[in-house]
């Protein structure tokens, strides 16, 4: 359910690879603490994430979740393309969500302090010529910028509704594409061209100087 896509409970037993009746058992437990929400529409019944703070509690346990029990090195199973890039529910987490991070805080464009945060005036410019929203992110019924402490990085990527709107304006741009049945993300060539334009270090193509050097 951390796509940000609500699912049906035989979608969630296949995935969760359970039976029909187990699956049925934790929704049921799911929806009595008020962690997700239920629609119903015509005869199926959808499942969700019930808010984005939901999402961020499920995130940071998994820092500890995913710890091995020799203590090291962490998230050694973990997917290489959820790594890379994924869907935090409705913003960029991984290798690519920490990248655009550092970059946006290397060139003053958020400022980060104790898990909240803001958007400078140099930020909004550039934000907003990205086709980010930021608009109707500050409308959203929900923190306007903060952080989360990335599961397979240990480091920070952009949430609240600014990581929404930022996410939004990848997809829609198709910087990045979605892994169908997959919360990972494939950053497109032009996400490439794009993330080297921006100044996002870890997406710098050698340079032709570079490459006769090496």
């Amino acid at each position: 359910l951390l796509t940000g896509r609500p699912l049906t409970a035989k979608e969630l037993a296949y995935f969760a690879g359970v039976t029909a009746a187990t699956a049925s058992s934790h929704l049921s437990r799911l929806l009595g603490g008020h962690l997700l929400a239920m629609e119903k529409q015509g005869r199926c019944h959808y499942y969700r994430l019930r808010s984005a703070e939901v999402a961020r509690a499920i995130e940071a346990l998994m820092t500890v979740a995913t710890v091995p029990s020799d203590g090291w090195p962490p998230h050694h199973r973990v997917e290489p393309a959820l790594r890379e890039a994924r869907m935090c529910y409705d913003h960029m987490a991984g290798r690519l969500g920490v990248a655009v991070c550092d970059m946006l805080l290397r060139r003053h464009h958020v400022v980060l302090v104790d898990g909240g945060g803001e958007v400078t005036p140099a930020g909004e410019r550039f934000l907003e010529g990205l086709g980010v929203d930021l608009a109707k992110a500050r409308g959203a019924k929900r923190h306007y910028c903060r952080s989360c402490i990335d599961w397979t990085e240990r480091r920070h990527h952009i949430s609240g509704a600014v990581g929404a709107a930022l996410a939004e304006a990848f997809l829609a741009r198709r910087l990045v594409a979605r892994v169908p049945d997959s919360r990972a993300l494939s950053v497109t060539p032009l996400g490439k061209k794009t993330l080297v334009a921006m100044g996002v270090a870890e997406y710098r193509e050698l340079t032709p100087s570079a490459a006769s050097t090496a």
